[in-house]
């Protein structure tokens, strides 16, 4: 199936834009432009119809509740943002998040975890973890608790579980993951087959990301920085939305067929001709509705609920 013009001239546009950022020296005040540029450009996104917007705080981090009207207050969804971990904010999230709990009916929780070169590895997962203990301290079971995140915040997600299992604690009753960067050493086959399809990245992006989220002397493969090489026994059920013209392809299909080998339940979708966490466009294209309309879907029936009808 063809992708619409819509979403031919956003990924065009996009592409001049994140092509444009200068990756060849990123210090702090670099990433610190980066940050507020996305936030500006975020200004041009909208949230959902009838979901509201609570900012709250969370063991000392910035968070926002999102709540659509129909939402069920007993269920919650943790969304981790993405950005490579320099990145990313409530605001830059607001928009698409806001989509996914009304298209699920769910209200959902968005942390600002602390961000690299300031605050390196582990403290994202720190925060992250904390968060999820926070909800089980304040009623939520882990049942009724979803976690989901896109790129590094897919990385982020899986991580916590990985420090959640370690822990002792319980599981979350699903995750989803949207473009999860699951490999910071690059080494999936679609950083090379790929290269010349993906509009945004290059496989030596990556170095960006480990140069400033990993402090020196991190193996890289460990599966709290690259969860693409964990041991996923006992994870929770997994959707995963991934782009096919993305050069993280196989982060998302290496970690889908660990978790089906391991008998764990794993569900995939590889979207043609879109590219990295296209979800993020939704009203400005038509694929990133449907997307975001599954993804709802799965929600709901997870949480054994008819999704709200849209308005």
């Amino acid at each position: 199936m063809k992708i619409s013009w819509r979403a031919r001239v956003v990924r065009r546009i996009t592409s001049r834009f994140v092509k444009g950022i200068d990756t060849s020296t990123v210090d702090l005040a670099h990433v610190a432009d980066m940050r507020a540029r996305l936030d500006k450009i975020a200004r041009f996104l909208k949230r959902a119809f009838g979901v509201a917007v609570e900012a709250t705080t969370v063991n000392g981090l910035y968070a926002e509740w999102l709540r659509p009207k129909a939402a069920r207050a007993d269920k919650v969804l943790l969304y981790l943002h993405g950005g490579a971990y320099l990145v990313g904010s409530c605001r830059t999230h607001r928009q698409m998040v806001s989509h996914i709990a009304r298209a699920g009916g769910v209200q959902a929780l968005v942390p600002e975890y602390r961000l690299a070169p300031e605050h390196p590895f582990p403290a994202a997962i720190e925060d992250a973890v904390g968060v999820y203990r926070w909800l089980l301290a304040n009623g939520f079971s882990a049942d009724n608790i979803f976690i989901a995140g896109d790129s590094a915040g897919g990385g982020l997600t899986v991580a916590t579980l990985l420090e959640l299992r370690h822990g002792g604690f319980p599981m979350p009753a699903a995750v989803v993951l949207l473009s999860p960067f699951l490999d910071v050493t690059a080494s999936g086959e679609s950083a090379t087959t790929r290269a010349d399809q993906d509009p945004w990245f290059d496989a030596k992006d990556m170095a960006v990301v480990t140069d400033n989220y990993c402090p020196p002397g991190t193996d890289l493969k460990n599966p709290l920085v690259s969860p693409v090489f964990a041991n996923v026994a006992g994870l929770p059920p997994t959707y995963i939305q991934v782009g096919d013209d993305e050069i993280l392809l196989s982060d998302s299909t290496r970690f889908a067929d660990k978790m089906k080998e391991a008998g764990l339940d794993a569900e995939i979708e590889v979207w043609p001709e879109m590219w990295h966490v296209f979800q993020l466009f939704i009203g400005k294209m038509p694929e990133s509705r449907r997307a975001i309309k599954r993804i709802g879907a799965y929600l709901a029936r997870r949480m054994q609920t008819v999704p709200p009808s849209e308005s």
